[in-house]
């Protein structure tokens, strides 16, 4: 693959709670594991970790607010990560393509020899 893909960023994304945070971030703007618990079926804490592996991969960016942390997304790097999934799916869409044409030329050699 000629894609520069960032493993720990997919890595997480591809949690469905990391995704469904991300989701409320960008519909409901900056949020505290506290207010982003209470629209998740897991606990404050267990958001906080999440919101934890979010930041260590830049998606989002924590500023202290008193006691908690307040969480918005990183745009720049949300941007990256999109760009990342639109050439992988471009890739793919090209490996297909050729399978394709494989397939293709397979049919019609079989429809020639008949």
């Amino acid at each position: 693959m000629s894609t520069a893909v960032d493993d720990d960023l997919w890595s997480a994304i591809g949690d469905p709670t990391r995704r469904r945070l991300l989701d409320l971030l960008l519909a409901g703007g900056p949020g505290t594991a506290t207010t982003l618990s209470r629209h998740l079926p897991v606990t404050r804490q267990a958001v906080a970790k999440h919101l934890g592996v979010l930041d260590r991969v830049g998606l989002v960016r924590a500023a202290p607010t008193g006691r908690e942390k307040r969480y918005q997304v990183d745009d720049t790097q949300l941007e990256r990560a999109v760009t990342q999934l639109a050439a992988v799916g471009a890739e793919w869409d090209a490996r297909l393509r050729r399978i394709k044409r494989i397939a293709e030329t397979i049919q019609t050699e079989r429809n020639d020899n008949a």
